[in-house]
């Protein structure tokens, strides 16, 4: 460990899955980077869906990674594996991380990780790796969305949907959602959603093919499957893609598949969260290349609900299964 690192850290653990209470402050040792990572001083952690069912007990960490929650963090980089280069000592990024977040220190691959923009806090950064990742790759590799398709996404005015808004829109693409309220259905409007359907007021299948003149959208981002998994092929055009990122509304779907042969449509899905190092790297790359600059420049910024300090995780997690929440919630660890 690097001179003057201390040895132990405060870290959100659980002794067992359960509700929100379950959390607890613990003491852990800091842990050291590896030949690839670095050690980065947490100043935000991202509270991202994922962590619930994790707490939950459905989501349990992939072999080798921290059984603490957090998957996106941000802070300074503290101390380094053998393998990374002196030049990122010091440096404030924001990392993709398979665990670990919810800690004063955490590490990451340190090709997982990107530079904070000087415009970007760091409470915001720490708001855009899990969900820029998961929406790049899914909306725009996997659901091959292109400039001039029009793109469906559930829940507008989560983490997820506010980042995919802003970055199909910023791609040229047609953006309707769904929300559940109108208050909801304005804040996904005021973001560039051209169209916002409440979905506990409106039929989104028939709001969908009015809007579109019954042609129907080229890409579905669906984060609810269960029962919705039909109601979205029925708005897929033909060629349309659906792509699955979380089952919410249930593991089983019923589908007509003469439906899906003669519309041509694809069907699938990701998760993020297990997939290799090298993939996430590429991924990473990407992302730099891509869509960092328009963070950069401030066309695309995470929507920011509300801060949390580390040791209220419980409450963090309580206001997103509230529901209320409208963009990303974050914990402050050591502020910046």
């Amino acid at each position: 460990m690097a001179a003057g690192m201390p040895q132990t850290m405060t870290a959100m653990g659980f002794d067992a899955p359960g509700g929100p209470d379950v959390f607890r402050a613990e003491e852990l040792p800091v842990p050291q980077p590896g030949p690839d990572q670095v050690l980065i001083r947490v100043a935000f952690a991202g509270v991202n869906r994922p962590d619930v069912i994790q707490r939950q007990g459905f989501y349990p960490p992939p072999p080798g990674a921290s059984p603490i929650p957090g998957l996106e963090i941000a802070g300074e980089i503290a101390a380094i594996g053998p393998n990374v280069g002196r030049e990122w000592l010091g440096q404030k990024v924001c990392a993709l991380v398979s665990g670990g977040g919810y800690a004063e220190y955490c590490v990451a691959n340190f090709a997982h990780c990107l530079p904070v923009p000087e415009k970007v806090s760091l409470a915001e950064a720490a708001a855009l790796p899990e969900t820029l990742f998961t929406v790049w790759h899914n909306v725009f590799e996997r659901g091959y969305a292109c400039e001039g398709e029009t793109l469906l996404v559930h829940g507008g005015t989560s983490g997820i949907g506010t980042m995919a808004i802003q970055l199909a829109k910023a791609f040229g693409l047609t953006v309707i959602t769904t929300a559940g309220s109108s208050g909801k259905c304005d804040a996904a409007l005021a973001l560039g959603a051209d169209r916002a359907i409440n979905y506990r007021e409106e039929d989104f299948v028939a709001e969908v093919k009015t809007f579109t003149g019954g042609k129907g959208v080229n890409v579905v981002l669906d984060m609810v499957s269960g029962d919705y998994v039909p109601r979205n092929l029925a708005c897929l055009a033909e060629d349309g893609r659906h792509v699955t990122i979380a089952v919410l509304g249930g593991l089983q779907a019923t589908i007509n598949m003469a439906q899906v042969m003669s519309k041509r449509l694809t069907l699938t899905g990701s998760t993020l969260r297990a997939r290799p190092d090298a993939f996430k790297a590429l991924l990473a790359d990407e992302i730099a290349r891509t869509a960092w600059p328009l963070v950069a420049d401030g066309t695309i910024r995470p929507v920011m609900d509300q801060t949390f300090p580390l040791t209220e995780a419980a409450a963090a997690h309580a206001r997103m299964e509230g529901g209320d929440h409208i963009g990303k919630i974050v914990l402050e660890v050591a502020g910046g």
